[in-house]
C-alpha cells in the first residue's frame, strides 16, 4: 500500500474511534479465538438435522467473504415451492457475554469504508468458522418456508441444521445471466442441477415479490458508488446497480425476517423488531407525486405510493433511482425496538409488513445474533437468554451505533469521493437535496453518486428537491465537497 493508502486507512481508523467504535480487537478476544481454534468440527448433535446433501448455494457480492446465508428450493406436488434459507449459526461459537460477543455488542455492526472494512467479528470467525463458505460443513439456523402460487407463506418452521454450501455465486455474474441472457456462469454450469435450482429459486422469489407488491411494499432503486482503488490509490468511482440476483436474495431475506419475527411472536417471546414508522413528511411525498400529476391520499397510504413508484419506474427507468432517493429521504430511516408479548411495536412502512426482525446477517449485525439466540432458545425449549430491559438497552445502543456507522461511512465516502472528484471542479451535475439542517444544506449528485454541502444558492431548497449544482471544491483532507445550486 502506498503512502496515500496508508493515510486513508489511518483516517478511517481515527474516524471509527471518534464515533465510539472499537476498531481493534482486545487481547481477551484473541485468547478466545485461540481456544476456538481447537473446537471440534460441526456434527449432527441432538436436534441438528443433517442437510449437507442438499444443493445449497449462496449469492453475494463477488468480494464478500463473510457469508451469512445459503438457499435451497424444491417444487412440491401441490404447486408450492419449498424454500429453505440457512443462516450462519454464529451463536454456536460466539457465546453470550464472551469477549467476542462483548466486542460485537459494543460495535453492533460491521463498518464498511471505501478502503477498509472494520468487521464486527474477527475475520477468523466472520470469514471462516462462522461463514457459510463453499465446501465447508457449517451449523445453520434454517427457515423452512412453503411459498404458495400467489406468494403467500402460510406456514414455516425453524430448526438447527448442518449444511454445506455447494457454490459461492456472485450477484454480478448471476445478474448478467438472469437479466441479459449472458452465458451461464461457470460456477453454476460446473455443478450438476444448479442451473435448475437457481431458476426455481428465481421463480419462488418472483412469487414472493408479487405478494409483497400486492400488500403495498415500496420498491426503490438506488445507484451506489464504489471506489476503484489500485495499490492504495483512488482511481475513480463506479456505480453499483441492482439486478435480478440481488432481488432474489432480497425477497428470500425479507421473507425469512418476517417469518422469524412472527415465529417469536407466536411463542410469546419478547424480541427485537426493525420498525420504519409512517412518514411524518408525507406532505413532501405528495408534493413530489404532484409534480407528475399524481394526487396521493392526504394520509400515508402504502399501496397508493407503491403504485405511483411502479408507474414511474415503467415510465422513466433512467431517472427512477433519483426519484427513489427523494422518497427514501422523506420516509426516513428505521430503528430497533422491543416487542413484548401482546404488544404491537409498529410495522415496517417500506416493506408493508407488521412484523420484521433482522436475523439473516449475524456475521455483520449484533441484532441478528440476539434474534438468533432467541429463536434457538425457543427451538430448544429453554427460557429466553435476554431480559426485556436488556433487549431495550441493546435496541437503544444499536440505534446509536447505526447512526454512528453511517457517519463513519459517509465521512470516508466523502474523502474518497473528494479524491476522485478533484478533476471535475467547475463541472455541473444533477442532484437531489438530501438534508436541510441548522448546520447546512446537503445534496447528492447522481452520477457518480457523491454527497456534498450546498454552500451557495441553498436558501430555498427542500429535502427531496431536484437541483442542478456546480462543483466548487473537493478537499480530501477534510472530506468537504462544496456545491453551488443553479437556480
Amino acid at each position: 500500500m502506498n503512502e496515500h493508502g496508508n493515510w486513508l486507512a489511518e483516517k478511517a481508523h481515527r474516524t471509527m474511534t471518534d464515533n465510539g467504535f472499537e476498531p481493534e480487537f482486545s487481547r481477551a478476544v484473541g485468547e478466545q479465538l485461540d481456544r476456538l481454534a481447537d473446537t471440534s468440527a460441526p456434527n449432527t448433535d441432538e436436534g441438528v438435522k443433517d442437510l449437507r446433501d442438499l444443493l445449497w448455494s449462496s449469492i453475494d457480492n463477488a468480494s464478500s467473504r463473510d457469508l451469512d446465508q445459503v438457499e435451497w428450493a424444491e417444487a412440491l406436488p401441490n404447486g408450492d415451492i419449498r424454500v429453505l434459507v440457512g443462516i450462519a449459526d454464529v451463536d454456536s461459537l460466539v457465546t453470550k457475554d464472551s469477549p467476542v460477543d462483548l466486542h460485537a455488542k459494543q460495535n453492533t455492526v460491521t463498518v464498511y469504508t471505501e478502503t477498509k472494512i472494520f468487521p464486527m467479528l474477527p475475520e477468523q470467525l466472520s470469514t471462516d468458522l462462522t461463514s457459510l463458505n463453499e465446501g465447508e460443513d457449517r451449523y445453520a439456523v434454517v427457515a423452512d418456508m412453503a411459498v404458495k402460487a400467489n406468494g403467500d407463506v402460510p406456514q414455516s418452521t425453524f430448526y438447527r441444521a448442518l449444511v454445506r454450501n455447494q457454490a459461492k455465486l456472485a450477484y454480478e455474474d448471476i445478474g448478467e445471466w438472469l437479466d441479459r441472457g449472458g452465458a451461464i456462469p461457470a460456477a453454476v454450469a460446473d455443478v450438476p442441477g444448479l442451473r435448475e435450482q437457481i431458476e426455481l429459486q428465481k421463480k419462488a422469489a418472483g412469487r414472493l415479490h408479487t405478494y409483497r407488491r400486492a400488500k403495498g411494499a415500496l420498491e426503490f432503486e438506488s445507484i451506489e458508488s464504489q471506489a476503484v482503488v489500485e495499490n492504495g490509490e483512488v482511481k475513480g468511482l463506479v456505480s453499483v446497480e441492482t439486478n435480478s440476483a440481488r432481488k432474489l436474495i432480497e425477497n428470500f431475506m425479507v421473507t425469512a425476517n418476517v417469518e422469524m419475527a412472527e415465529f417469536l411472536e407466536s411463542k410469546g417471546v419478547s424480541s427485537l423488531r426493525r420498525v420504519v414508522k409512517v412518514p411524518a413528511r408525507w406532505d413532501g411525498i405528495r408534493k413530489i407525486a404532484a409534480e407528475y400529476d399524481v394526487e396521493l391520499p392526504p394520509d400515508p397510504d402504502q399501496p397508493a405510493l407503491a403504485d405511483f413508484l411502479e408507474k414511474r419506474r415503467a415510465a422513466d427507468p433512467e431517472h427512477f433511482p433519483d426519484l427513489s432517493l427523494s422518497i427514501i429521504k422523506l420516509i426516513g430511516s428505521g430503528e430497533y425496538v422491543v416487542e413484548r408479548p401482546g404488544e404491537d411495536a409498529g410495522g415496517h412502512f417500506g416493506l408493508a409488513v407488521r412484523d420484521y426482525a433482522h436475523s439473516t446477517a449475524p456475521n455483520r449485525r449484533f441484532t441478528d445474533i440476539v434474534v438468533q439466540r432467541l429463536v434457538k432458545a425457543v427451538i430448544a425449549g429453554k427460557p429466553s437468554p435476554y431480559r426485556d430491559e436488556e433487549l431495550a438497552d441493546i435496541a437503544t445502543h444499536c440505534n446509536d451505533q447505526e447512526k454512528a456507522a453511517r457517519k463513519v461511512e459517509r465521512k470516508m465516502r466523502k474523502i474518497v469521493a473528494a479524491l476522485a472528484m478533484r478533476r471535475h471542479i467547475g463541472e455541473h451535475f444533477d442532484a437531489i437535496v438530501t438534508g436541510v439542517t441548522p448546520s447546512g444544506t446537503f445534496a447528492r449528485i447522481l452520477r457518480p453518486p457523491v454527497d456534498g454541502r450546498v454552500v451557495r444558492g441553498e436558501a430555498s431548497l427542500n429535502v427531496g428537491e431536484k437541483v442542478n449544482v456546480k462543483l466548487l471544491s473537493a478537499d480530501p483532507k477534510s472530506g468537504f465537497i462544496d456545491f453551488a445550486a443553479n437556480q
